[in-house]
């Protein structure tokens, strides 16, 4: 029989007992942040069950990893002591399990209606960095900005000239940009439409003002869990081991703002602004059920990048756009993590190759996750093909997000008579301040 928690969870929970995210939350405005992990409708305050002495295995008993305000110490105690907190959690949530479910006053203390608290950021990110790892994405803005004879060149490089843009997507090796932690935000937040300069005509002066081509980006990301020395790279094949799950992620972008400012060092006013996170992290072992191939890649990694075994995951993701002054939200694009060319154990393994030293609660965002068709396109900039065919949301036409516009991302994994979600990732656009 499959596992079951004696707390009712829905069929379509995103928080079953074979999930158990973890995240951080205050059970009231004045209350100290402290750990937690979601299980159907409630939040598990994982303080008051280290207090209660229930974590009593080798790793974590004489531990106060649940008493911090964030997750970064559990984080850095690795695989082991991860795995020893899923066990104990699952059997003490299992509803033939007496500790938790006969004890009225530890349940009246631990659990918390998810309804009544204020989730936040799970983990300080010292660090954040984005990769650009879908094929997808690439093929699709290279068409748009070269056409499609030369949306893929012969040397295997993709050149996506966007205005004076010219990223590069590479079959050699998974490359990214260095973000800005500072500007990470927790899902709910409001985004501020951001204020920058754009590309001139002729010989004029760039203008200057709120951005005209504020974009989201589907994207997810990793949560980095013990870090490495400072000249000791992270081999790909034990990468896994240094990841402890994964959040939804919309790193929001300024395209005009970004086309102007890009070359020569890449990303800076039009992404640095925002980006919002999921407040659960999906842990890589409830994820495991639906490991699946990585797609064949092709030229060869090089050996520092060949994985014994290469894999993905199955989660499908949904993206929705509410447009300001309406009710109901639209359905703009479904894809899935599965589509991503390059794997998290590589794109971290690639990070520390050159000796890179990763820290616990560092964050590394996937990049923009397209599929292969065409309701699988992961932003507005390849849904309207750089705004040259507008969406329509149930009579309202979008090229790119407008103020009081609110974004909500969804992902999960669909198990055999349950789910395991990632909750939502959204935030509204609010006007620009002066």
């Amino acid at each position: 029989m499959a596992l079951q928690s004696f707390i009712e969870v829905e069929p379509d929970s995103h928080f079953p007992i074979q999930n158990l995210p973890y995240g951080v939350f205050k059970p009231e405005p004045a209350s100290v942040a402290r750990p937690g992990v979601a299980i159907g409708e409630y939040v598990l305050d994982l303080s008051e069950i280290s207090k209660a002495g229930l974590f009593n295995g080798p790793i974590l008993k004489d531990s106060d990893c649940f008493l911090q305000p964030n997750l970064n110490k559990f984080l850095s105690l690795g695989r082991p002591a991860w795995k020893e907190a899923r066990d104990m959690l699952q059997k003490l949530l299992s509803s033939n399990e007496a500790t938790l479910r006969d004890n009225a006053n530890l349940r009246q203390k631990s659990l918390v209606p998810m309804g009544k608290v204020e989730m936040l950021l799970p983990m300080e990110i010292g660090d954040y960095t984005d990769f650009f790892s879908s094929m997808h994405h690439a093929k699709n803005c290279g068409t748009i900005f070269r056409g499609p004879a030369n949306a893929v060149p012969a040397n295997c490089i993709f050149h996506l000239q966007v205005y004076r843009v010219v990223p590069y997507f590479r079959f050699h090796l998974p490359i990214a940009y260095h973000g800005r932690a500072s500007s990470v935000v927790i899902s709910g937040t409001d985004i501020v439409r951001p204020r920058g300069q754009f590309a001139p005509s002729g010989n004029s002066p760039p203008p200057f003002g709120p951005s005209q081509k504020l974009d989201f980006e589907l994207e997810m990301a990793a949560v980095v869990g013990p870090g490495n020395e400072l000249g000791k790279p992270i081999d790909v094949n034990e990468a896994a081991d240094h990841i402890f799950g994964v959040m939804l992620m919309n790193d929001w972008s300024a395209r005009d703002i970004q086309a102007w400012e890009y070359v020569p060092l890449g990303p800076f006013l039009g992404k640095s602004f925002g980006t919002t996170l999921s407040p659960w992290i999906v842990t890589l072992d409830a994820l495991e059920p639906f490991a699946c191939d990585s797609p064949k890649q092709d030229p060869q990694p090089l050996p520092y990048l060949a994985e014994k075994i290469s894999k993905n995951y199955d989660i499908s993701l949904e993206v929705q756009i509410k447009p300001a002054g309406k009710e109901d939200s639209c359905v703009v694009t479904r894809s899935n993590f599965k589509y991503l060319y390059w794997t998290l154990t590589q794109q971290l393994a690639h990070h520390t190759i050159n000796g890179c030293n990763l820290r616990s609660g560092d964050l590394l965002g996937t990049g923009t996750i397209s599929g292969p068709e065409p309701e699988s396109l992961g932003c507005l900039l390849e849904l309207t093909w750089n705004g040259q065919k507008p969406l329509s949301l149930d009579g309202f036409t979008r090229k790119f997000l407008e103020d009081g516009d609110e974004v909500t991302f969804t992902g999960f994994c669909k198990g055999n008579g349950y789910t395991v979600g990632f909750g939502t990732c959204s935030g509204k656009i609010v006007p620009s301040t002066p």
